[in-house]
C-alpha cells in the first residue's frame, strides 16, 4: 500500500491508519482458491452450496465465471458437483449429497471442522455442550447438526439466565469462530457462574484471524475520529470490527462493501481514519477505498501492525488429487503450477 493516497487534493496532516492484518484469512483464501481451481479444472458449471463466504465482491466475481450458488443441496442437479463453503455443513447435508450422488468438495475451514470434531467428542462424552454464536448463521447450524441433542445455541450474555443443563457437573462451552473475543469471554464468565465446573474447550476456537483483526483496530481505534470496516453485512467478523472499534474508543465507526459508499460527510472534519477489511475481503476492495478516502482529501497512509499472519491450507484433499492427476502440482497451497 503506498505511503500517500492518489487524491490530487489530498491533505498531508490527514492520514489512514490502516489495520494490518486485515483482509483474508487462510480459510477463506482455500475456499475462494477451492471455487476457482474447481472452475479452471473441471469447467463451469460449478455448483456452492450457501455463499462460499460472506463477501458480495466475491460471491458477483465467481458467478461471471460460472459458479452457480444455491441454498440447499437439493437445489443441485442429480451427480452435478458441488463445494460446501468455508463456514461448514452438517451431516445431514452430507447425507443428502451423497444421496443425490453429488461429486462433493468440502471448503470448510479447517478451524471450523476443528469445532465440529469437538462437538462429537464431547457429545460422545454425554456432555451437555453450550454454543456461543448466533443462530441461523451457517457455521452455528454445521456444528448444532454434529450433535442437536446435545448442543444448545446462547446467543450472547442476555441468554445466559435461561440455560438449562442435565449435569452441572458436564458442562462445556464451544465457540462460533468469528466472534467478538470480548463478548464471548463475557458470556463465558457469566455461564461459569451459573455452572462453576464449566468446561473450556481444548483450543480457543475464535480463530487466529478474527483476534487479529480485532486486536489491530484496538490499536488504532482510540487515534482515530471515525473508523471504516470494508465488509458485507452477512459477514460477522466484519460487523464485530465495527462494534470493537466503537469500543475500543472511535468516535465513530461504519461498515461498507465497496469505496462508493463511503460517506464524504462521514469524514469531512476527520483528520484520522481507521480502515480495516474483514476476513472474507479481498484486498483490491481495501485499495479503493484508500483511494476514495484520497479524493475525499486524506492524504497519508500508516500502517498499523500488530501481528505477522503465515498460516496457510491446503486445497481440500480430492480436488488437489484432481489436480495431480491432470498434470497440475501445487508447490504451494494456492499457487499451482502445471509440470511441463
Amino acid at each position: 500500500m503506498p505511503a500517500v493516497t492518489p487524491g490530487v487534493d489530498a491533505d498531508p496532516d490527514r492520514k489512514i491508519l490502516l489495520a494490518a492484518p486485515r483482509g483474508y484469512c487462510a480459510g477463506v483464501d482455500r475456499a475462494v482458491d477451492a471455487v476457482e481451481k474447481a472452475l479452471e479444472h473441471y469447467g463451469a458449471p460449478v455448483y456452492v452450496r450457501k455463499e462460499i463466504v460472506h463477501n458480495k465482491f466475491v460471491v458477483e466475481t465467481l458467478t461471471k465465471r460460472g459458479a452457480i450458488f444455491v441454498s440447499e443441496t437439493d437445489e443441485v442437479p442429480e451427480g452435478a458437483r458441488v463445494v460446501f463453503s468455508a463456514h461448514g455443513v452438517s451431516p445431514q447435508v452430507h447425507a443428502e449429497a451423497a444421496q443425490r450422488q453429488l461429486q462433493t468438495i468440502d471448503a470448510t475451514c479447517p478451524l471450523v471442522t476443528k469445532v465440529h470434531k469437538e462437538a462429537v467428542r464431547f457429545a460422545n462424552g454425554d456432555y451437555d455442550i453450550l454454543l456461543i454464536g448466533h443462530d441461523g448463521h451457517e457455521e452455528v447450524e454445521g456444528t448444532h447438526g454434529e450433535a442437536p441433542d446435545h448442543i444448545q445455541v446462547v446467543n450472547g450474555p442476555h441468554e445466559v439466565d435461561k440455560v438449562e443443563v442435565r449435569d452441572p457437573d458436564k458442562v462445556v462451552w464451544l465457540s462460533q469462530t468469528t466472534l467478538s473475543v470480548d463478548e464471548t469471554m463475557e458470556t463465558v464468565d457469566l455461564l461459569r457462574k451459573r455452572f462453576p465446573k464449566l468446561q473450556d474447550p481444548p483450543s480457543d476456537d475464535i480463530c487466529y484471524a478474527t483476534q487479529n483483526r480485532q486486536v489491530a483496530v484496538k490499536k488504532l481505534a482510540p487515534d482515530c475520529d471515525v473508523v471504516i470496516v470494508v465488509g458485507s453485512a452477512n459477514s460477522s467478523n466484519s460487523v464485530r470490527l465495527v462494534e470493537v472499534a466503537l469500543e475500543a474508543g472511535a468516535r465513530a465507526a461504519y461498515r461498507v462493501d465497496k469505496a462508493d459508499e463511503v460517506d464524504p460527510e462521514w469524514v469531512k472534519d476527520a483528520k484520522t481514519v481507521g480502515l480495516t477489511s474483514g476476513a472474507s475481503v479481498p484486498e483490491i476492495l481495501v485499495r479503493e477505498v484508500v483511494t476514495r478516502l484520497g479524493e475525499l482529501g486524506i492524504g497519508r497512509v500508516e500502517e498499523v501492525r500488530t501481528a505477522t499472519e503465515d498460516i496457510i491450507f491446503s486445497l481440500p484433499k480430492n480436488l488437489r488429487a484432481d489436480l495431480k492427476a491432470a498434470g497440475y502440482q501445487p508447490d504451494r497451497p494456492h499457487k499451482v503450477r502445471r509440470n511441463d
